[in-house]
């Protein structure tokens, strides 16, 4: 199936920053500043905050990158996605403060499911989003100072397809399934001056947060956990930026403390084992049984069982920084992105999973990609979720060895989850509810981002 691209190029006139790419990438003196602003919405008194825990609190966080001839911004918000609305806004004042481009910017969603107000019913935040991360861009800019970039990757195996078919039913379902794809990959690209001192790390890895979806809590999850467990191990003298890998299938392996919190409020009954999670989940999601009252005593659990998620990965962030060794204070800086279009349906008929769905030709879906690159890594993003074998594609393919593929960022596609071809069997309810038709979206995100990378390969 033919995959039509559409470049976007944004000129900028007498600007700082260089726009588009140059045959050889010019290199120069790397200099980072990091910052980050909180954007917790205000206290529900019917679900007041524990205090005790740090992921109860939401930040945008930002590293701002200048080499002496361009400038770039990384962004995440502990948000359970980036507005369309809020990146257009945001890119636009963010490029005009660093004077860049808008490629050179990658702005993306933690996907905490509970960055939220407290209490049901979930509700978009509150917290002037542009104007914070306008800040902390200013922030950052503010605290620039030399610096060195390095990259490093570990493993961490918190998370699992959660693409299954169930034992008892034998259909589709949501689930651990510990024999279909999961990438374990922790990516960490480390700023340090000169001397070693962190400045920032950018951090990328594949889990829904989802620990407090529907529970009624105000929590960035474990991203927020980990983020303030290794800013904290430096005493607060640096940024950590998590970012989504391509989590459209992966959840947390161990969801006890989460399905306990969700049969606490619907009056199941916590036997200690775990419970089966789309049991306890489907009638409160689905509005067939009222919010009840969380028991304190199981609140807290879930709450420590986030803090300690975090704190397991934090550590294997701070593992991989320790042993980044080959650092580069001499780099390039550029970025780039394009839309492609995919042809698009709507389903039909009904059902979250289980059946096959039905369906009708729609709208083309389009979906847009970017990359920036530094020095010897290439940082690229897709504003969708993904499954994890797009990504895994796109870094197999990709002519650089230190490739991240960066998940709900710059803006939100109006595709839904983004299977890859192989899945599109799968009658779960991300396959069933996405936009696109099988046969374009895979080749099409790799292509394009592989191609994004080719053409910037520092040489």
């Amino acid at each position: 199936m033919k995959v039509t691209i559409r470049y976007r190029s944004l000129l900028f006139a007498l600007f700082f920053c260089t726009s588009g790419f140059a045959a050889t990438p010019a290199r120069g003196q790397l200099r980072v500043g990091a910052a980050r602003v909180d954007i917790t919405p205000p206290v529900n008194p019917g679900y007041p905050p524990s205090g005790k825990y740090e992921h109860e609190r939401l930040y945008v966080r930002a590293i701002v990158l200048d080499n002496g001839l361009t400038r770039a911004a990384l962004l995440n918000a502990d948000l359970g996605n980036m507005p369309e609305d809020v990146f257009a806004d945001a890119s636009k004042q963010i490029a005009g403060e660093l004077n860049c481009p808008v490629q050179d910017i990658i702005m993306s969603a933690t996907h905490t499911h509970s960055g939220v107000p407290a209490g049901p019913p979930p509700q978009q935040p509150t917290a002037p989003l542009v104007a914070a991360m306008l800040d902390a861009v200013r922030q950052a800019k503010a605290k620039l100072q030399p610096a060195q970039v390095g990259f490093g990757t570990g493993s961490s195996y918190l998370n699992v397809n959660r693409d299954v078919v169930s034992d008892q039913t034998h259909l589709w379902t949501q689930a651990p399934n510990l024999n279909a794809p999961s990438d374990k990959t922790v990516a960490v690209v480390t700023f340090a001056a000169p001397a070693g001192d962190p400045i920032a790390a950018y951090v990328n890895y594949a889990m829904h947060p989802i620990n407090g979806y529907l529970v009624g809590i105000t929590s960035a999850d474990y991203p927020g956990a980990a983020s303030r467990y290794v800013e904290q191990a430096f005493d607060d003298k640096m940024v950590m930026v998590f970012t989504q890998g391509a989590s459209g299938n992966q959840n947390p392996l161990l969801m006890r403390p989460a399905t306990n919190a969700l049969a606490s409020k619907s009056d199941v009954r916590i036997t200690g084992y775990e419970l089966v999670r789309e049991d306890v989940e489907a009638p409160l999601r689905e509005g067939k049984v009222p919010h009840g009252k969380l028991d304190p005593k199981v609140a807290d659990r879930l709450e420590r069982w986030i803090e300690s998620e975090g704190q397991l990965l934090g550590e294997e962030v701070i593992r991989v920084m320790t042993n980044t060794r080959k650092m580069s204070g001499n780099v390039a800086i550029t970025g780039e992105q394009k839309t492609i279009s995919c042809p698009g349906r709507q389903r039909i008929n009904a059902g979250r999973e289980g059946e096959p769905g039905t369906y009708k030709d729609s709208d083309s879906v389009n979906i847009r990609l970017g990359m920036v690159g530094i020095g010897d890594i290439a940082l690229t993003a897709v504003n969708a979720e993904i499954y994890t074998m797009i990504s895994q594609r796109t870094k197999r393919l990709s002519p650089m060895a230190h490739t991240v593929v960066v998940t709900l960022a710059n803006g939100r596609a109006n595709s839904g989850y983004i299977p890859d071809d192989a899945s599109f069997g799968h009658n779960t309810f991300q396959v069933l509810g996405t936009r696109l038709k099988p046969g374009c979206a895979e080749q099409g995100i790799a292509n394009g981002l592989v191609e994004m990378v080719a053409q910037y390969v520092p040489r």
